[in-house]
C-alpha cells in the first residue's frame, strides 16, 4: 500500500471568543495518497475551510491547533514558519473561495502567477513569465484580451477563477486544496471551471482536496468523500460508497436539501414545494457537549444520542459514521452529476 501524502491524526483546533474557548476543530483522523482525490462536504460552520487552514499553517493568531499533521513524513503542526513558506505554493497551494479578495488588486495577474515560480524555483523575472503566459492558456485565458499586465478588476468572477487556478499550479504543488472554488461563479460556469481543475489535477498527477457544501460537486470531483459537522468527522469513505447508501442523518438530510434533487416544475417559483430543510442549526462550538452533535436536529435520536459521543466505524470495507443507530438510505448517484 501506498504512504499517505497527507496524514490528519486526532487533529484539533481551539479559538479563544469572547465566551470562552471554542472547540472549532474536534480530532480529525484522515489520511490521503498521492494522486487522491478527496471531497469534504458540510454546511457552513462544519469546520472544512478551518481544516484547510490548518493544513496550510494559516490558522488565526487566536486558534491553537493539537494532534498532527503530517506531510510527506513531516509534522507540519510542528514545523517553524520559514518551512511552513517554504512549503506553502511550493508543494502544498491553495485556492480560495473568493477570487477578488484573495488577489492582490494593485498587481497584474501575469505579476501574481509568476510570483510564486520567482520565489520557490529559482526562475528569473523573464522566464516567469513565459511560464504565467504559457499558465494563462492552459486555464483557457490565451487571447489577446487577456493579457498578463490586466489587473484582477478588469477581469470577470469567472476569469479571476481561472487566474487562481494558475497561481495555485504554477510550482507544480503535490497537494492542491480547492475551497468551494466555484462558489462566486454562475451556475454556467461553474462546470467548465470543475473540469478544468480536474483535467489539470490529473495531468500532473497532484492530490486534491476539494471543500464544497454541494453533493453535486463532490461527485463529480472526488473519488473518497469526507461529511463534516460542528468541527467532526461524522462520514467517512469512498464517494461512490456514501452517495449510494448514506448512513448518517445529517448526510441524508444534506442530500434531500439539493435543489438538483426537487423534481422539474414548469409552475412560478412561489407555487413550487419547498426543499426538505433540517430543523435548527449548528451547535455553538463554545458550548462543549459530550452528546452527539446533531442530536438536536435528528429525526433518529435515542437517549443514547443525548449522553455518548459517537466514534468513527466502519460499517463496510472503506465507509465508516460516527452514528449510533445509522440510517442506511439508497441514494441515485447518477442523479448527483
Amino acid at each position: 500500500m501506498m504512504a499517505p501524502l497527507l496524514e490528519l491524526h486526532t487533529l484539533s483546533v481551539d479559538i479563544e471568543t469572547p465566551h470562552g474557548k471554542a472547540a472549532v476543530l474536534c480530532e480529525l483522523d484522515l489520511a490521503l495518497a498521492p494522486g487522491e482525490r478527496l471531497g469534504i462536504v458540510g454546511e457552513s460552520g462544519s469546520g472544512k475551510s478551518m481544516t484547510a487552514l490548518a493544513i496550510m499553517g494559516l490558522l488565526p493568531d487566536m486558534a491553537s491547533a493539537h494532534g498532527h499533521i503530517t506531510f510527506a513524513g513531516e509534522d507540519l503542526l510542528n514545523a517553524e514558519e520559514e518551512r511552513l513558506c517554504a512549503l506553502r505554493g511550493r508543494r502544498i497551494a491553495m485556492i480560495f473561495q473568493e477570487p477578488m479578495t484573495a488577489l492582490n488588486p494593485v498587481q497584474t495577474i501575469g505579476f501574481q502567477i509568476a510570483e510564486g515560480p520567482r520565489l520557490h524555483l529559482g526562475l528569473g523575472r523573464r522566464e516567469a513569465m513565459e511560464l504565467a503566459k504559457s499558465l494563462l492558456a492552459q486555464v483557457g485565458l490565451e487571447s489577446e484580451r487577456f493579457s498578463p499586465n490586466l489587473y484582477p478588476h478588469q477581469l470577470s468572477g469567472g476569469q479571476r477563477q481561472r487566474v487562481m487556478i494558475a497561481m495555485a499550479l504554477a510550482c507544480e504543488p503535490d497537494l492542491l486544496i480547492a475551497d468551494e472554488p466555484t462558489t462566486a461563479l454562475d451556475v454556467s460556469l461553474q462546470r467548465g471551471i470543475l473540469d478544468l481543475l480536474l483535467a489539470l489535477v490529473s495531468a500532473r498527477q497532484m492530490a486534491l482536496i476539494m471543500i464544497s457544501h454541494d453533493l453535486g460537486v463532490i461527485a463529480h470531483t472526488t473519488e473518497k468523500m469526507a461529511v463534516m459537522y460542528a468541527g467532526r468527522l461524522v462520514e467517512v469513505g469512498t464517494t461512490s460508497d456514501l452517495l449510494t447508501s448514506m448512513a448518517h442523518p445529517y448526510s441524508q438530510g444534506l442530500y434531500r436539501a439539493m435543489p438538483q434533487h426537487a423534481p422539474p416544475s414548469r409552475k412560478p417559483a412561489r407555487q413550487r414545494p419547498r426543499l426538505p430543510t433540517m430543523p435548527g442549526a449548528l451547535p455553538a462550538p463554545h458550548a462543549p457537549s459530550i452528546a452527539c452533535a446533531f442530536s438536536a436536529r435528528c429525526p433518529y435520536v435515542e437517549e443514547d444520542c443525548r449522553s455518548i459521543t459517537p466514534r468513527l466505524a466502519a460499517i463496510g470495507p472503506t465507509h465508516q459514521v460516527a452514528c449510533h443507530h445509522p440510517q442506511h438510505q439508497d441514494s441515485p448517484l447518477e442523479s448527483l452529476h
